[in-house]
């Protein structure tokens, strides 16, 4: 149980950090600290929290301008097809 919380905590300390860069238009960090909490979401198999963290990367990857990456994480987001990132 404890290494749940821990988990949690984690999770939500990145999830903090990719908003804030986010704002801040620093992608490139906001997408690395959004994986972060992707990969966090697969393994606790929470497919809503997959779906959203996937959703959020997709649109970093828009505003940098990788839309074929961004359109990759939009379907994961869209489908039960689980993982993409293995």
């Amino acid at each position: 149980m404890n290494g749940v919380r821990t988990d949690i905590v984690s999770l939500r300390m990145s999830h903090c950090r990719a908003e804030h860069a986010a704002l801040g238009a620093q992608y490139h960090l906001a997408v690395l600290h959004y994986r972060e909490c992707l990969e966090a979401a697969e393994r606790r198999e929470d497919i809503r929290a997959i779906e959203f963290f996937a959703l959020k990367l997709a649109g970093c990857y828009e505003k940098m301008g990788f839309h074929d990456k961004a359109a990759q994480f939009r379907a994961l987001a869209c489908s039960g097809d689980l993982p993409l990132l293995g």
